[in-house]
C-alpha cells in the first residue's frame, strides 16, 4: 500500500530539466480563426480535434450533431484547395447502430487500424471493428458492460492492451478491453475522478476531479495498485473541470481547465516526487474547449513542443498556442524532439482482435526521416494458430496483407523444415552473424515472426548511431576549423 505523499510546493527546489524554462506563447491576431460559431454545450468535452491539415470544431446548431473543418494554412486567394471539403456532407461513411441512450465519448485504437470505442449513457463501451464494407454495423465485435453509470472519461495505454476510465460513480477502472474484465479498480473516496489518463509506459495513470471540498483536484496512480493514489493535490476552488493531457515524448503533463485561461504544466519522473510543476501560462480569455496538435505537425525549427487550439465561444476565437523550449541555435534540436508517434497503425483491426499487442509505429520529426516500426507482443505463446482459429470461428476477416505475411512465414518454416532433413555435414552455417547451434533457427512462426522484429529493432538503432555519429563528425569538422582560423588569426 502506498502512503500519500503531502503538499507539493509550487515553489520546488532547483531540479536540472530542459523543459525547465518552456514558455506558452499565443499566435498573433492574424495566424487565429474568427468568426467561428463555438458548440454553447455544457457536455465536458474538448469540443475540438487537430492534425497537420485540419481543425475541427463543434459548432452551434439545433439538434447537435454539426462540426465545422477549417483548414490550418488558410489561402489568401480563396482557391479552396483538393483536400478541403467542396460540398456539406450529410452522408456519413458508415453509421454505428448499438447504443440505446445517447452517446458520449469515442476513442480511437492508438495502435490498431479501425477499431473504435465508443461509450454512451445506457452504461456501456462498445468496440467497433471498421474493418469491413458494410456501410451499417449494427453489432458491435465487443460491449463492455462492467459500468453502473455514465463513463466520463477513457484512456489507452501505449500499445492498447489497456483501457482505463473514470465513471460518475467515482471510481477509476483499468479493463482488459479484449476479455471486457475489470483488473484494477479505485474507490478511494476522498477524490472523485472526472477524467483519467495513462501516463504513456511509465505504469502510472494521472486523474482529476475535485474533493470532499469541491476543491479542484489531482491524483497520480500505481496502475497496478489503486487502492491509494501516490499523491494528491488541491489545486484551487474554481468549478471548470480539469483536462489532463500528456505528452509521453517529453514526459510533460499539461491541466487545462474549462472556463480557466491558464494552463498548468509540469514533468513527470518515475522516482518521486512524481510530479514536478514547472509554470503555469496565463490569459485573461477563458477556454470553452481545446485542441492539439499531433507531433508531427509542429514547428521543429521554433523549438516548438506541444501546440493547444483554445476555443474562445466570447469571442468565436480559436487561438493556437505554442509551447516553446528556448534556445539559441536555429539547427534541429534532437534531445527535445525523440522518435514520436506516426501516422499509420501498427497493427491491422483483426490481429488486435485476435490476442497481439503492438506499440505505435514511431518516426522522426527530422525532416525526410521514415517510420520504424516496433516489436510486436503477444498474449499467447502461438498467437497465430488462433489468428486462423479466430478468424474461421468468430467471421472474422484478416487484410490481405495479414494472410500474405503468414503465407510468407509458413513458406520460410516449411523451407526450414525441409533444410533440417539435410546430412549434418550441411547444417554447418552461420545464422545471423554466428554460429547456428548458439543462436538456433526458430522453430515457430511465433519465433520467427520475433525474431524478424528484433532485426528490424536492430537495424533502426544502427541508422539513428549512424544519423548521432554524422552529426558529431559535422559539429567536430566545424570545432576543427573554428581552431585553425583561430590560430592563424593569432
Amino acid at each position: 500500500m502506498h502512503a500519500v505523499s503531502g503538499k507539493m510546493s509550487w515553489h520546488p527546489q532547483y531540479r536540472s530539466s530542459k523543459f525547465r524554462h518552456v514558455y506558452g506563447k499565443a499566435a498573433s491576431r492574424d495566424k487565429c480563426y474568427d468568426c467561428v460559431p463555438i458548440t454553447c454545450s455544457v457536455h465536458d468535452n474538448h469540443f475540438c480535434a487537430v492534425n497537420p491539415s485540419f481543425i475541427a470544431v463543434v459548432t452551434e446548431c439545433a439538434g447537435g450533431g454539426a462540426f465545422l473543418v477549417i483548414p490550418i494554412k488558410q489561402v489568401k486567394i480563396w482557391d479552396i484547395p483538393n483536400q478541403l471539403l467542396k460540398r456539406n456532407i450529410t452522408t456519413p461513411k458508415k453509421e454505428l447502430l448499438g447504443h440505446n441512450r445517447r452517446v458520449g465519448l469515442i476513442e480511437w485504437h492508438p495502435t490498431a487500424g479501425n477499431i473504435l470505442f465508443s461509450s454512451g449513457y445506457d452504461y456501456k463501451i462498445m468496440i467497433w471493428n471498421l474493418d469491413v464494407k458494410d456501410a451499417v454495423l449494427s453489432e458491435p465485435v465487443k460491449i463492455i458492460h462492467v459500468h453502473k453509470d455514465v463513463v466520463l472519461s477513457m484512456s489507452f495505454n501505449t500499445d492498447g492492451s489497456l483501457l482505463a476510465t473514470a465513471c460518475r460513480d467515482r471510481k477509476i477502472r483499468v479493463i482488459d478491453p479484449r476479455a471486457g474484465t475489470v483488473l484494477q479498480e479505485a474507490s478511494y473516496k476522498s477524490h472523485k475522478a472526472n477524467k483519467v489518463l495513462f501516463l504513456g509506459n511509465m505504469k502510472k495513470l494521472f486523474s482529476t476531479g475535485t474533493s470532499w471540498w469541491n476543491n479542484r483536484q489531482i491524483a497520480l496512480w500505481d496502475q497496478n495498485d489503486l487502492s491509494v493514489p501516490l499523491l494528491e493535490e488541491d489545486l484551487d476552488g474554481s468549478s471548470g473541470l480539469l483536462f489532463p493531457v500528456y505528452d509521453s515524448d517529453t514526459h510533460m503533463l499539461y491541466v487545462v481547465g474549462k472556463g480557466d485561461g491558464n494552463i498548468r504544466y509540469y514533468e513527470i519522473s518515475p522516482e518521486k516526487p512524481y510530479l514536478n510543476y514547472l509554470m503555469e501560462y496565463r490569459s485573461h480569455l477563458p477556454q470553452k474547449g481545446i485542441g492539439m496538435m499531433p507531433k508531427r505537425g509542429l514547428d521543429v525549427a521554433a523549438c516548438e513542443i506541444f501546440r493547444f487550439y483554445k476555443l474562445i465561444p466570447t469571442k468565436s476565437l480559436i487561438e493556437p498556442i505554442s509551447m516553446i523550449v528556448p534556445r539559441r541555435s536555429e539547427s534541429y534540436q534532437e534531445d527535445i524532439y525523440p522518435l514520436t508517434a506516426a501516422a499509420q497503425p501498427a497493427l491491422s483491426a483483426q490481429l488486435w482482435l485476435n490476442g497481439f499487442n503492438k506499440g505505435p509505429l514511431l518516426v522522426s520529426l527530422k525532416p525526410g526521416s521514415e517510420a520504424v516500426s516496433s516489436l510486436p507482443q503477444f498474449l499467447d505463446p502461438e498467437p497465430f494458430t488462433k489468428v486462423t482459429d479466430l478468424s474461421q470461428q468468430e467471421g472474422g476477416r484478416m487484410s490481405l496483407e495479414d494472410k500474405q505475411k503468414l503465407g510468407e512465414i509458413r513458406d520460410s518454416r516449411k523451407k526450414m523444415k525441409s533444410e533440417e532433413e539435410l546430412p549434418s555435414s550441411k547444417k554447418m552455417c552461420l545464422f545471423n552473424g554466428s554460429d547456428i547451434f548458439e543462436c538456433p533457427p526458430p522453430k515457430t512462426e511465433n519465433e520467427l515472426l520475433q525474431m524478424y522484429f528484433r532485426q528490424q529493432e536492430e537495424i533502426r538503432r544502427l541508422r539513428l548511431l549512424v544519423n548521432q555519429r554524422d552529426v558529431q563528425i559535422k559539429q567536430l569538422k566545424l570545432e576543427l576549423m573554428n581552431v585553425r582560423m583561430d590560430t592563424q588569426e593569432n
